[in-house]
């Protein structure tokens, strides 16, 4: 063998080694986050998946099911500042973004910076403040900046916004529209724990004090080399079509006023790729594809005549599951 061939060879090995290093200690911080949150391993890997594709995450769940343990659990897990905002109808974007304040002793203004300046973010019960602190907010998702002033501040990385609304109230609240609903990666439901997990929960007392108890798995630089690894798996052009095709089902169906748009499938090949290497590989399947959709998809599409209310998401999900079912793979 050439010495180039040689090198060549000794170069992918340790590429493989490294994935193989930095898909263990995800492993390991999925293991670490579900011994508190014990029975919900999918809503773990989903909030994952988030992580690695670099997108945000809406929790629509009833209170006391972890919401926030889940992202303290997942903050701690790979050493990452975290931050919540419980958002009121009184909340303005000052009190998440931040603001200039005038310093006597230098007279001048400096920026002191608002508790969107972390790596995990939990914006609690986001549909009770205004549309306007609701767009501050996503706008930042977004755009991972601040503009304050005519002055940009980046935020950190990682960064991720873990997002919740509780789906059965709606007195004084202010439902996001679809447009905001776009900028997360994905929605989904925590639920309740099964009998067995919530013994569990009960024989340990599992609260925010057990999160001290966690070991701290990865750092921040080793997330976005992990997040880098992920954007590199392999995803096949059948696998593409078959992406292309589950969203011109969605936007011919009567039963969708609205449906997936680029962006969408965009999230959707980003999410596929995250959760093949989350699950040790280095190309996408289609059980990936299928696993997403729903929760990539379905609060981008709206039921034809529905509302936003817990009923319609319920809605768009059967939709979404029966497209899924009617869709063949690609050849």
């Amino acid at each position: 063998m050439s010495p180039a061939r040689s090198g060549a060879k000794r170069m992918a090995v340790k590429q493989d080694e490294a994935a193989s290093l930095s898909q263990r200690k995800l492993a390991a911080v999925l293991k670490n986050v579900t011994s508190l949150i014990r029975g919900k391993d999918e809503a773990v890997e989903l909030a994952l998946v988030a992580l690695l594709a670099g997108g945000h995450v809406l929790i629509e769940d009833v209170p006391g099911v972890g919401k926030t343990m889940l992202a303290l659990a997942l903050a701690h897990s790979i050493k990452c500042p975290f931050r919540r905002i419980q958002f009121t109808n009184d909340t303005v974007p000052a009190d998440i973004l931040g603001m200039m304040v005038y310093s006597r002793k230098d007279e001048t203004f400096r920026f002191v910076q608002g508790p969107i300046f972390a790596g995990v973010v939990l914006a609690d019960e986001i549909n009770r403040s205004s549309p306007k602190t609701q767009s501050a907010l996503l706008e930042a998702m977004t755009e991972r900046k601040v503009s304050i002033e005519n002055r940009v501040f980046d935020l950190p990385e990682p960064f991720m916004v873990i997002a919740t609304q509780n789906p059965t109230e709606f007195h004084g609240t202010f439902p996001l529209p679809e447009s905001q609903l776009d900028r997360f990666l994905l929605r989904l439901r925590i639920g309740y724990p099964n009998r067995q997990a919530e013994r569990e929960i009960l024989q340990r007392d599992i609260g925010p004090d057990s999160i001290a108890e966690l070991p701290e798995v990865i750092d921040q630089a080793e997330v976005l080399a992990a997040r880098a690894e992920a954007a590199q798996v392999r995803i096949d052009d059948s696998l593409l079509d078959y992406i292309l095709d589950l969203a011109a089902r969605t936007r011919e169906d009567d039963r969708l006023s609205v449906g997936v748009s680029p962006r969408g499938t965009l999230m959707l090949k980003r999410a596929a790729q995250a959760l093949a290497f989350l699950r040790g590989r280095g190309y996408a399947l289609p059980d990936d594809v299928k696993a997403l959709a729903g929760p990539v998809w379905a609060h981008r599409v709206s039921p034809a005549g529905g509302a936003h209310a817990h009923g319609a998401a319920e809605e768009a999900e059967a939709i979404m599951a029966d497209i899924l079912e009617r869709t063949p793979l690609a050849v």
